[in-house]
């Protein structure tokens, strides 16, 4: 039996609200739209949400929104999605890479204080594997230094910082609703925010720059083909099929929730003791893990990779460091916990539709490699409370 690294969990309540979007015949935006996002505003405690088609278009219009542009530099992790830096990129700025703590994989806040320059405009935390970055921090430096933080939050769905919900204080929250995040619209994304002003400028740039409500006209429902075009918009918005999917997963949220700490407390339990591996800093209480990775000590990662492969288990890396892709490579430049980091990191199975026995099956096999490794491992004993 083949035990996947991640799948969407996707079922006939999502088919039931697809259905009635189908029945009623219109899948651009609209109604199913709005609720999603009305729905989300209350999830988020009343902050304004704008409902976009992924993750890193949500990141983008952002950042276009508030005026990022050639000539000036955004600080964010190298260890992230490619989508990440396109985005930033996207808008002709230029991405700092950033190292991170070896301990978590968040953003090092020394090395991102080093980096601000008279051209820094703005910083992008990455909350990686559902933890959050050092937000306290972040928004001191907001503060002290005029910068807008932008946090890609795409793993970090339902997450809490200090007893606030992310996306519900801060500056800007970015979120994905991909096909393998802790909810799923199929494709999505939404953003986060505050601000009344951006609010109305998010949602004309998301619709090619539209207002329909620029015109002067006492019978707009009437004449609702005019429009007007104020501003350089994008093709961003969410349609009613992918919002439609995104409400059905909103009612089960809480179980994925549940779901997703049982299968890591299963692995943390299970892996704990083996001293050739090294588990990440995570508070699972409080955060809604999106990742379960380990980092694999003395070189053997790629081998522990081939090994859960031939025994049906498939693994991931999760990330390349981007500063290693050529488009954003920079001579010179040297993150060494980056580096070192992907040198050792594996992403294990980690999805709602996993079993107990599927996660005990993976931490099995990962023993019988250390058992088949030569030299010889030190003997280690497993004992799991399930």
């Amino acid at each position: 039996m083949n035990i996947r690294l991640a799948r969407g969990c996707l079922g006939e309540e999502e088919l039931a609200e697809v259905r009635a979007v189908f029945e009623y015949g219109y899948f651009g935006l609209g109604s199913k739209v709005d609720d999603f996002e009305r729905a989300l505003e209350d999830y988020f405690l009343g902050r304004h949400v704008v409902a976009v088609n992924s993750g890193t278009n949500a990141l983008h219009l952002v950042l276009d929104s508030i005026d990022i542009k050639v000539g000036d530099e955004v600080i964010v992790p190298s260890l992230t999605f490619i989508a990440t830096h396109q985005a930033i990129s996207a808008t002709g700025a230029k991405p700092v890479p950033c190292d991170v703590y070896p301990g978590t994989l968040l953003m090092n806040m020394e090395d991102v204080k080093r980096k601000i320059t008279p051209q820094t405009k703005a910083i992008v935390p990455v909350h990686y594997g559902g933890s959050p970055c050092d937000m306290d921090a972040l928004l001191l430096l907001k503060k002290t230094h005029g910068l807008r933080i932008v946090e890609d939050a795409a793993h970090a769905f339902g997450s809490y910082y200090k007893g606030q919900k992310i996306g519900s204080f801060g500056d800007i929250t970015c979120f994905s609703f991909g096909s393998l995040k802790n909810i799923s619209c199929g494709e999505g994304g939404a953003v986060v925010f505050a601000n009344e002003e951006l609010n109305g400028l998010l949602r004309k740039k998301r619709n090619l720059g539209m207002d329909r409500k620029s015109q002067s006209t006492t019978s707009w429902k009437e004449r609702s083909w005019l429009y007007d075009v104020p501003v350089q918009g994008f093709r961003y918005h969410m349609s009613n099929i992918n919002a439609a999917i995104g409400l059905a997963q909103l009612k089960k949220f809480e179980s994925f929730i549940s779901r997703r700490r049982r299968i890591s407390e299963i692995y943390q339990e299970g892996l704990k003791d083996l001293t050739r591996i090294r588990l990440l800093n995570v508070d699972f209480d409080t955060i809604v893990p999106h990742l379960f990775v380990i980092r694999v000590l003395n070189g053997y990662r790629d081998s522990m990779m081939e090994f859960l492969m031939e025994n049906g288990i498939e693994t991931g890396i999760n990330y390349i460091p981007t500063h290693f892709h050529s488009f954003y490579k920079t001579e010179a430049l040297s993150l060494p916990e980056t580096e070192q980091a992907f040198e050792e990191i594996l992403s294990l199975p980690f999805h709602c539709a996993l079993t107990d026995e599927d996660i005990l099956r993976v931490i099995r096999i990962i023993f019988n490699f250390y058992d088949n490794c030569s030299p010889s491992p030190q003997s280690e004993s497993i004992t799991l409370n399930t």
